[in-house]
């Protein structure tokens, strides 16, 4: 087992994770798929110092457990969270230790977000490639929006419950415009189709960006 153990999948491609922690002058990690119930055990128990926990699966298989991360822990491992499933757990285990990294975390941890779907989506089983939208994304962009002037808020209120009532699977930015049109003026969404092609942002992948960073400097300490 490297010393190092990162999953991942949809929030940031695994090769791209590699490339810059080797370019960090990290040599010993490796990228694994998104974490199922055992995984974080396993990687524990085999040896590894530092793992750092972003993608997990929701419904597909069984998640991450509590008391694996606690067992991490309990053997010394350094465990981080952030983005997706990392920041759920992070949000819940980090009196225990577990040091969460991230928007994501922090809106967690606040109470601002309660629930996983916040984080859910679905994701080509091969690639790992999102094939829907987080609604923890489209709060955030809906908010980057609104600040911009670009809608009002009754036209964030309206297409963010729009895209909550649409199932995670289902959640991408064009239903939640086409759910809009019976009750945002149309040059609104139009506005806000442009902005979202061209200006929108990728919470999670930042956030999972943001735990690389962290994972380079406690590799650098240990």
């Amino acid at each position: 087992m490297p010393r190092i153990v990162v999953f991942l999948g949809p929030s940031l491609p695994r090769d791209e994770a590699e490339r810059f922690l080797k370019e960090g002058g990290v040599q010993d990690a490796k990228c694994l798929p998104p974490a199922r119930r055992g995984d974080i055990y396993r990687a524990a128990r085999d040896g590894a110092e530092i793992i750092c926990l972003i993608d997990g699966v929701f419904f597909q298989d069984c998640s991450v457990a509590h008391k694996e991360v606690l067992y991490a822990l309990e053997r010394g491992a350094r465990v981080i969270g952030a983005s997706s499933m990392g920041a759920l757990r992070a949000s819940e285990l980090d009196v225990y230790g577990m040091e969460g990294v991230g928007e994501i975390y922090q809106a967690y941890r606040r109470g601002d977000l309660i629930s996983d779907d916040e984080v859910a989506l679905i994701f080509d089983p091969f690639t790992f490639e999102p094939r829907s939208e987080p609604l923890v994304n489209i709060r955030f962009n809906l908010g980057l929006a609104l600040g911009c002037g670009i809608i009002d808020s009754f036209a964030r209120d309206r297409l963010f419950e729009a895209a909550r009532s649409l199932y995670f699977p289902e959640r991408t930015y064009e239903r939640m415009l086409l759910a809009g049109e019976a009750s945002v003026p149309k040059d609104a969404l139009e506005r806000l189709r442009d902005y979202l092609k061209s200006g929108r942002r990728d919470l999670k992948r930042e956030d999972a960006v943001a735990a690389l960073e962290r994972v380079k400097e406690i590799a650098g300490m240990v």
